[in-house]
């Protein structure tokens, strides 16, 4: 336990633990002292702003007090109680407010603004300053997703530290000195970063503005609705900014063990996909003349018929962004009513790993973080991403085994290093062993990623270990709650049939992946569940408009085994899932409730027996580990035959891709260029430079693209994002056009 140090602030006497700062030695005390530049999340202070400035007995000068740690018997007065401290903070203020604008009325941080409420409890009330303000050119686009007003920055330097220190881009920087300093993008580039939002919520001031909410909403006219975010895995905690039934922004809500209050770029501004102009709004059936709008009656009368006409030979493609109830509402559909069926599930987390759960922000504790996969970690969870980056500033050993890792491997070879580093015959693998806080990660796809790491932690003894765990960074947001719920909805033949007389195809993500279109050419019939008429107008049969997640109420289960809550934000335009599926299975004589919440009830008997609806709160908590239980056995990968002369192809599925991204337009420079890696090596043999257009071709597939050079990737590998890739098979050669 830490020593405990005995401080007074404003004649308040606390006890508080060794190396504390003074800020939070106020805060224990209960006493404010008023911060702009001070943010724990980045680091260590800087004393930039001196609105903290309070007085300490025995120190002739004011102290800026975030930059400080306690002392025993160290006596603090804040403006509260010194005259001295109160003059030197009024006199910071107005020294802030020299060239910021009084354009309040007009600001998008007016209401919810820091320097305003600051001023009014802290500063001067008029102004001794007559002459005219500094105003610059407004506004100075940051990025096609932030505006920057230079007028209204107090340098805080939030912004830059975050770029800097916690992202770890390097991006957003502040150029010149004295007066003249300014924040800026490094050389005037559009800040490119998968994290960038994040500055805007950080700052202070209404100097970073988000281009989306810019002059969208006041403060007093807004609903604030706390869910969360399933654009990944991870589940990060957000609230969703209501204004006349519209979401107008996501902010972070900050779950200190999941996400720290951290975004992503995809999960804060994909939502204006909910107002897409191919949004389906209602059901479409097709007829004579191709896909033609009809009643909910119809459809469901269809949907019926089709269903009665394929029993036992039907099969459901699930995207596995489905909520929990969703996905056993399905189950007990098509399971229970028809007596039997199979679906296509999307990856999911083994259920191994419950013996090595943890929290994700035990990563950023880590001693040693191994990561095993193909996919940078940034692809597939990127505040993951984020917590490994803490853990190297405070030291850890990261290892990374992947084409493009600090351990370079080919694709494919996750299992393999697994098994190394069982057998002890590395130092990697001895370093694990020994270890008390260590951390192993798949990121990748195929190979049973879940239950090879979790062989693995099992072989390392981390079940003993409270400070060793393991993770599974799978592609979708809720596989382990969709293949939880569909395995409890009923018992049945998992066989797929053959021929398949109707497929059922669940969510954007699975109507946009290429082996689900593949399986839809091998069905009689095709009924898509989907937002958008793009995705499946060509080919479905009978499509029942769905609803995204800020229009849903339901639960989800995130990487770590959570269960967290999802709050419906807006209406939706058309009937929710479970209000039509429950309709539908009354017809079937299946009982289901058309809400969440009866779902919730039912399939908790069967998956959550001690968890109830209000622990589901603000911070949902992680369930406590389970023995463990071996997987099942892995199955051996059919060999990639390489060519003689070519390359062997790495597709990758990008964070910034997907139905949503693709529908806002502010997110498209986020997305991967035409680009195909290639290593040095590989570039060299080929007499390919940087920048050059190449043409990637196999068995008479061809793209054209523009070839980019990964120092850091393997040798022999062609990496080429998914929606790049289109038909190119696993062996491709490379050549300059």
């Amino acid at each position: 336990m830490s020593e405990l140090l005995s401080v007074t602030v404003d004649d308040r006497q606390v006890e508080v633990p060794k190396g504390t700062g003074l800020v939070e030695a106020a805060q224990a005390a209960g006493i404010e002292i008023p911060v702009f530049c001070y943010e724990p999340r980045l680091g260590p202070p800087v004393g930039a702003c001196r609105m903290c400035l309070v007085e300490i007995e025995g120190m002739p000068k004011l102290q800026a007090g975030c930059t400080l740690t306690v002392a025993d018997g160290m006596a603090i007065k804040t403006s509260a109680t010194s005259a001295k401290a109160a003059e030197g903070q009024e006199a910071t203020l107005e020294f802030i407010l020299v060239n910021h604008p009084l354009d309040c009325p007009v600001c998008d941080k007016g209401g919810e603004c820091p320097l305003q409420d600051l001023t009014f409890r802290y500063g001067p009330g008029n102004t001794r300053m007559s002459f005219s303000k500094l105003t610059f050119d407004k506004p100075i686009p940051v990025s096609p997703l932030i505006a920057l007003d230079r007028e209204r920055c107090i340098l805080c330097y939030r912004c830059t530290r975050f770029s800097e220190d916690v992202a770890e881009d390097g991006q957003l920087i502040a150029r010149n000195r004295g007066a003249h300093t300014e924040i800026a993008t490094f050389e005037d580039e559009p800040y490119r970063s998968p994290f960038s939002g994040n500055v805007v919520e950080l700052c202070p001031v209404g100097a970073l503005t988000s281009t989306l909410y810019r002059f969208d909403a006041r403060p007093w006219e807004i609903q604030n609705v706390p869910t969360v975010c399933t654009g990944c895995a991870v589940g990060c905690n957000t609230s969703a900014t209501i204004r006349e039934g519209k979401v107008k922004r996501i902010l972070s809500r900050n779950h200190p063990e999941i996400d720290r209050g951290w975004l992503c770029d995809k999960g804060r501004f994909s939502y204006p996909h909910l107002r897409a102009e191919d949004r389906i709004t209602s059901p479409l059936r097709r007829g004579r003349k191709g896909l033609e709008a009809t009643s909910w009656d119809e459809a469901l009368d269809e949907a019926e018929t089709m269903l009665r006409e394929s029993r036992g030979s039907i099969v459901t493609a699930f995207s596995g962004s489905e909520t929990i109830e969703i996905a056993y509402a399905l189950g007990r559909l098509l399971r229970g009513g028809l007596d039997a069926h199979s679906a296509v599930l999307p990856e999911a987390t083994s259920d191994a790993l419950e013996a090595f759960r943890m929290p994700l922000s035990a990563i950023g504790e880590a001693g040693l973080v191994v990561v095993v996969g193909d996919d940078p970690v940034v692809e597939r969870a990127p505040i993951v991403d984020l917590w490994i980056k803490e853990a190297r500033r405070r030291d850890a050993e990261i290892v990374v085994y992947s084409p493009t890792g600090s351990e370079t491997t080919a694709p494919g070879a996750g299992a393999e290093i697994c098994r190394e580093l069982a057998s002890g015959k590395s130092r990697v693998a001895n370093a694990l062993r020994g270890a008390e806080r260590a951390v192993l990660v798949w990121s990748g796809p195929g190979g049973g990623g879940g239950a090879r790491i979790a062989e693995l932690a099992h072989a390392l003894g981390f079940a003993d270990k409270p400070g060793c765990g393991a993770f599974h960074l799978p592609a979708a947001s809720n596989p382990r709650g969709v293949a939880l719920a569909w395995a409890v909805a009923a018992d049945a033949d998992e066989t797929n049939p053959e021929p398949i007389e109707l497929l059922i195809v669940s969510g954007d993500d699975a109507a946009s992946n290429p082996d689900v279109r593949a399986l839809a050419e091998l069905a009689n019939r095709v009924l898509v569940v989907t937002m958008f008429h793009e995705l499946a107008g060509g080919w479905a049969d009978l499509i029942l408009p769905a609803t995204a997640a800020l229009e849903r109420d339901g639960t989800s289960m995130n990487l770590e085994g959570r269960v967290q809550r999802l709050r419906r934000a807006v209406p939706p335009p058309c009937p929710d899932e479970l209000a039509w599926i429950s309709k539908l299975a009354a017809r079937f004589d299946v009982g289901l409730a058309p809400h969440a919440m009866g779902v919730f009830a039912e399939v908790g008997e069967h998956l959550f027996k001690d968890l109830t609806p209000e622990d589901l709160g603000p911070h949902a908590p992680l369930p406590a580990r389970h023995a463990y239980v071996a997987p099942e056995p892995a199955t051996t990968p059919a060999p990639v035959e390489d060519g003689v002369e070519g390359l062997r192809l790495h597709r990758y599925r990008p964070l910034f891709s997907g139905p949503a991204v693709e529908r806002v337009p502010e997110l498209g420079f986020q997305r991967p260029d035409r680009d195909v890696e290639l290593s040095v090596a590989d570039a060299e043999a080929r007499g390919i430079a940087n920048g050059d257009v190449v043409l990637v071709s196999s068995n008479g597939t061809s793209a054209e693209l523009r070839a980019r050079v990964n120092r850091k990737l393997v040798a022999g590998v062609a990496r080429i994002a998914d929606e790049h890739a289109g038909d190119l098979h696993p062996s491709v050669q490379v050549v300059k056009a």
